[in-house]
C-alpha cells in the first residue's frame, strides 16, 4: 500500500505502447500511416481553401462541408502525430493533461462529426423535399446555428468523460497498451471502480451517435420516398447525385465505427492489436476520403480546385 501510495504521488505521465503484441507492426506501418495523414491535412486545407476563394461555393451546403473539413482537421492532429512519434523516435511518454485533452477531442470530435452528418442529412431532405422552400429554411444563419449546436452538444455531453477518468486514483501501473488515451484504455489502470465511467461512455456515445444516425435514416427515407414518386426523365439520376457523396461518407463513417465497436466487443476473440489499428485508422481514413470524394463527385468543387491551381 506505501509503494501504491508513493507512486500515485510521483506518475505524472503515461507510458503508450502500441500493438503491445506485435511491436514490429509500427516499423512498417509508419510510412502507409505518414503518407494518409499528409493526403488528410492536403485535401481538407485545399478544399477549405477553394471554398474560401470561390464566390459561387459560399453556400450553406459548402460551409457545412468546411466545418466538416476543419473537425477531421483538429481529430487528425490531436491523434496522429503522437501516434507517429512513437512510430519513429520511440517517443511513449504522454502527460496526464495531454491524456485527458486527446481523450476529450477524440470523443467530443467524432460525435460532432456525426452530428455534421446528421444536419447535412437534413440540408439534403429540405433540397429535395421542399426545394421551394430550400432558400428560407437553409440559410447562413441557420449554418451557424447549427454549428453552435454541434459544437456545444457534443462538448458538454463528451466532457465528463475525461473528467471521470481524471478523478481516479492511479497506482503504480502507468502503461497504456494503446497508441492513444481511449477512456477505457486509461481508466483501467487505477485502482478504483471504473463501473460509472464505462456506463457513462457507453450512455452518452449512443445516445449521440444513436439519435444522429436515427435522424439521418429518416431524412434519407423520406428523400427516397420523393425521389421514388418522379416521373420526369432523368429526373431521378439528377436528385440522387445531389446528395450521392453524402450518402457514400455517412456509409463509410458508419461501417468503419460499427467495425470498430464489434471488435472491441468481441476483444476476448481476437488480437488485441487488431482494435487498436482500427481505431487509428478509424481517425484517419474518413478525415482523407471526405474531401476527395466530394471533390470527385461534386462538379461546382471540382471547378473550384481547377480555378484555384490556375491562380498558382
Amino acid at each position: 500500500m506505501a509503494l501504491s501510495n508513493d507512486s500515485e504521488a510521483t506518475i505524472s505521465e503515461f507510458l503508450l505502447i502500441c500493438f503491445p503484441n506485435y511491436q514490429t507492426w509500427q516499423h512498417w506501418l509508419s510510412l502507409p500511416l505518414s503518407l494518409l495523414f499528409l493526403l488528410a491535412m492536403g485535401a481538407n486545407a485545399t478544399l477549405l481553401i477553394t471554398i474560401r476563394m470561390e464566390a459561387s461555393l459560399h453556400e450553406p451546403m459548402y460551409y457545412l462541408l468546411s466545418l466538416l473539413s476543419l473537425l477531421d482537421i483538429v481529430l487528425c492532429l490531436t491523434v496522429i502525430p503522437k501516434v507517429l512519434a512513437i512510430f519513429w523516435f520511440d517517443n511513449k511518454s504522454i502527460g496526464f493533461s495531454a491524456c485527458f485533452l486527446q481523450m476529450f477531442v477524440m470523443n467530443s470530435f467524432l460525435t460532432m462529426e456525426s452530428c455534421t452528418f446528421m444536419v447535412m442529412a437534413y440540408d439534403r431532405y429540405v433540397a429535395i423535399c421542399k426545394p421551394l422552400q430550400y432558400p428560407t429554411i437553409i440559410t447562413d444563419q441557420f449554418v451557424v446555428k447549427a454549428a453552435i449546436f454541434i459544437i456545444s452538444r457534443n462538448a458538454l455531453i463528451s466532457l465528463p468523460v475525461p473528467i471521470l477518468s481524471a478523478r481516479l486514483k492511479y497506482c503504480a501501473q502507468n502503461i497504456i497498451k494503446n497508441c492513444i488515451c481511449t477512456n477505457l484504455s486509461v481508466s483501467r489502470l487505477s485502482c478504483d471502480d471504473i463501473t460509472l465511467n464505462k456506463l457513462y461512455q457507453l450512455v452518452a456515445g449512443w445516445t449521440l451517435l444513436g439519435s444522429d444516425l436515427i435522424l439521418i435514416v429518416l431524412s434519407y427515407s423520406f428523400i427516397f420516398r420523393v425521389v421514388l414518386r418522379i416521373k420526369a426523365e432523368g429526373a431521378v439520376a439528377k436528385a440522387l447525385s445531389t446528395c450521392g457523396s453524402h450518402f457514400i461518407l455517412i456509409l463509410f463513417f458508419s461501417t468503419v465505427l460499427l467495425v470498430l465497436v464489434i471488435t472491441n466487443l468481441a476483444r476476448e476473440r481476437i488480437p488485441p492489436d487488431i482494435p487498436i489499428l482500427l481505431n487509428i485508422l478509424h481517425h484517419l481514413i474518413p478525415p482523407a476520403l471526405n474531401p476527395i470524394v466530394y471533390g470527385v463527385r461534386t462538379r461546382e468543387i471540382k471547378q473550384g480546385i481547377q480555378n484555384l491551381l490556375r491562380r498558382l
